[in-house]
């Protein structure tokens, strides 16, 4: 996801804000532009930052996420790259004005990142839900244009999510790979309740994912698969935990093989779920 926020248009549907792009370059996570953007510095977390993930069954059983709510945020859309007027329209993110919107990466042989976010949360979703969650999508297909990254993270603070995952994935350097996890930095008077829920919600995330994909850390960006952002719109206008998750570099030969596998976009959202649940259970 090195392309990152992206374009407006309004859901009935919830969830976060900011993504990847069509640029691909190295440290752009969620939007279509190459500069991360400014950085309270990146998280290892010494409760578990060293420790390897173990790929242990979730904890939760038949309806335990009943009466929680989870917005699931597709990074991009299908028809982004058709309306550059509206996906360009600057924003404010508090810390700065970004795009409204971004296209989103590819891998090399052309699988777009908007579909890729798309699958995996049509996946996801019946997942939790089966657990007895409330699921809202922050759009309804792969073939709109936006919404805003400001109107994706609304869309989740109305619904008073209990948990907001951004889906992603990278456009960095080829020779980077791996997955890691955005967390919000603390912008003063505006995220300050969604930091430590959100760190503990990423943790959580991070360590099931690895041991469900079998991906490593990304090797180019973060520590120990976790980086903290401020410059993400998603992230600072959330009243709401909430993470993006870069699930790999679609950049590099390795992980857009993966990325591109149904098979292996089932365990994305089987290890995406197992995540959330471990965290829903234990708050």
């Amino acid at each position: 996801m090195r392309a990152r926020d992206a374009a407006s248009t309004v859901l009935s549907v919830l969830m976060l804000a900011t993504g990847c792009a069509g640029a691909a370059s190295p440290g752009t996570a969620g939007t279509g532009t190459p500069a991360p953007g400014p950085r309270t510095g990146s998280e290892a977390g010494s409760e578990a930052g060293s420790r390897t993930p173990t790929a242990e069954p979730s904890r939760t059983g038949a309806a335990a996420l009943a009466g929680k709510v989870v917005v699931i945020d597709p990074g991009h859309n299908g028809g982004n790259a058709a309306h550059p007027d509206v996906i360009n329209r600057q924003v404010d993110v508090i810390t700065g004005r970004k795009p409204c919107n971004t296209t989103g990466t590819r891998t090399d042989a052309g699988y777009p990142e908007h579909a890729f976010t798309w699958d995996v949360a049509r996946r996801l979703r019946p997942l939790l839900e089966k657990q007895g969650a409330k699921v809202v999508l922050t759009r309804p297909d792969d073939k709109g244009v936006g919404p805003c990254i400001t109107e994706r993270a609304a869309i989740a603070n109305r619904a008073k999510a209990d948990a907001v995952v951004s889906v992603h994935a990278d456009g960095a350097a080829p020779g980077g790979h791996g997955f890691h996890v955005i967390m919000p930095g603390l912008v003063a008077g505006h995220n300050d309740a969604i930091v430590r829920p959100s760190r503990r919600l990423g943790l959580a995330v991070r360590e099931a994912y690895r041991a469900g994909t079998g991906l490593p850390y990304a090797t180019y960006i973060g520590r120990n698969g976790l980086d903290t952002r401020t410059d993400l719109g998603g992230l600072n206008l959330s009243t709401r935990p909430a993470v993006f998750v870069e699930c790999g570099n679609m950049r590099n030969r390795s992980d857009a093989a993966k990325l591109s596998s149904p098979a292996f976009r089932q365990r994305i959202a089987a290890s995406l779920a197992t995540g959330v649940e471990r965290y829903l259970a234990g708050g």
